[in-house]
């Protein structure tokens, strides 16, 4: 029996004759293209709206840019260090402002980030068990973090009038705990309503990141500790403390930026310029800037206040997580 051998086909014939060879490299290009593009829209914005102002306000900081050449601000003079030197020096006028902005700013973002924690990690341990109404209390809680901003210090503004505001007629008319009208956007008592407004515009925020981070700890946890015998507060300060660590590095040094950089709130209760007693460090720059015509100072003030938060959230990462471990370490 002898096998037959088929013939070798001719080049150019056979089933794949005639068909174009599959253009994958060009198919792969383009999918490696695609997340490019569809990134790039936002990548534009983001440069044209925070990258570039940024520049300019660094470049503004070296020059003598005030009410007399803004007009032909490109050809202002350069002045080097100059702006910076005024602002650091605490002697002057500037910078001794400045200090005194910082350092009232730091105590501010202090106690601002310290009662919105507390409110925050309060109502998620309360919404954390089942209870007839809790959904309800969710939605009420997140109202003030849903409000636009400037409308809720607006209220807020009206509620701390002196003559007509609603804080006033309980105290003094309904409890009668003063015995006469304060001043609340006036004097030292201007400092401590920013940090009431400020404070109920921020726990919400921290209520729903915390409210996240408390669901995802398991039940079987806190039964295993009531077992065992442990209180209510050993199990917030060894259970729950250590399992939501890692949302409360996120959620602090989040806070403590938005919190430092606080402008809307000064601007609306205060106007263009802040009781000295509640003067912070974005109002005082907008005051120098725009109050005072002085955009080279301002722009100064600008590029120390970039400075200190960089240094201050490095050091914060640094120490909170150290290098080479992750944060759920």
């Amino acid at each position: 029996m002898t096998a037959h051998t088929a013939p070798p086909r001719a080049p150019g014939t056979g089933p794949a004759a005639g068909r174009p060879a599959p253009a994958r490299p060009a198919r792969r290009r383009r999918r490696s293209l695609l997340p490019y593009a569809l990134v790039a829209p936002a990548g534009v914005m983001e440069v044209l709206v925070h990258i570039v102002p940024m520049l300019l306000g660094v470049w503004i900081a070296f020059l003598g840019l005030t009410q007399l050449n803004i007009a032909r601000w490109v050809q202002a003079p350069f002045v080097g260090l100059r702006n910076f030197a005024t602002g650091l020096d605490p002697s002057g006028p500037i910078g001794s402002q400045l200090y005194a902005a910082l350092g009232r700013t730091a105590l501010f973002t202090v106690i601002v980030v310290a009662l919105s924690w507390s409110l925050g990690m309060l109502g998620a341990v309360l919404l954390t068990s089942r209870f007839k109404g809790r959904g309800v209390l969710r939605t009420l809680f997140l109202v003030p973090y849903a409000l636009p901003s400037y409308v809720g210090t607006i209220a807020w503004a009206f509620m701390f009038n002196q003559r007509d505001g609603v804080i006033n007629r309980i105290l003094v008319d309904d409890l009668g705990v003063l015995d006469h009208r304060p001043f609340w956007l006036l004097g030292g008592n201007a400092f401590w309503v920013t940090v009431v407004v400020t404070a109920w515009q921020f726990w919400p925020f921290a209520f729903l990141m915390l409210l996240a981070a408390l669901q995802n700890i398991p039940d079987s946890v806190y039964e295993a500790a009531a077992i065992d015998g442990a209180s209510l507060w050993r199990q917030f300060t060894r259970i729950t403390l250590p399992m939501v660590r890692p949302a409360n590095a996120v959620l602090l040094l989040i806070l403590s930026l938005w919190i430092f950089n606080q402008f809307n709130v000064p601007y609306v209760l205060f106007g263009p310029a802040s009781p000295p007693e509640a003067t912070l460090v974005s109002p005082l720059i907008y005051q120098q800037s725009f109050n005072n015509w002085n955009f080279g100072v301002g722009g100064a003030m600008s590029v120390l206040l970039l400075c200190v938060l960089l240094l201050a959230s490095v050091l914060y990462v640094r120490l909170v997580l150290p290098q080479g471990r992750s944060v759920d370490d």
